[in-house]
């Protein structure tokens, strides 16, 4: 058997050099007829579930950041106020707050593990 296969092979070798060019034409035709058709039907359907969810997942993300800044800045300026060193409190809480808020959205992403996990 595979000494027919070699001898047809051997015999029509630009004849299979053609034919594999004609073969890959006809998959790339297919594949974008495909890819047309997939594109099509779900260009109509959006998952309107995973977008509300996605949306209120940036809220969060985000009150929890300007939460920290705000309480940060708070602090420091509490600080300040009281203690008299006028911007150097409100400076290094704001800083601290900006920390503390990116952390927070880390872990809330998921991306760094919460403490004691």
């Amino acid at each position: 058997m595979s000494q027919g296969s070699d001898r047809n092979s051997k015999t029509s070798g630009s004849q299979g050099d053609g034919d594999l060019s004609g073969r890959l034409d006809r998959l790339d035709k297919a594949l974008k007829r495909r890819s047309d058709l997939d594109g099509a039907e779900g260009a109509g359907t959006r998952n309107s579930r995973s977008d509300a969810q996605g949306l209120a997942l940036a809220l969060r993300l985000g009150s929890e950041f300007i939460a920290a800044v705000i309480v940060g800045g708070a602090i420091g300026w509490g600080i300040d106020h009281f203690a008299g060193s006028s911007p150097w409190g409100l400076i290094v809480f704001l800083l601290l707050g900006f920390v503390a808020g990116v952390l927070n959205v880390l872990r809330s992403a998921g991306l760094v593990q919460k403490p004691g996990d």
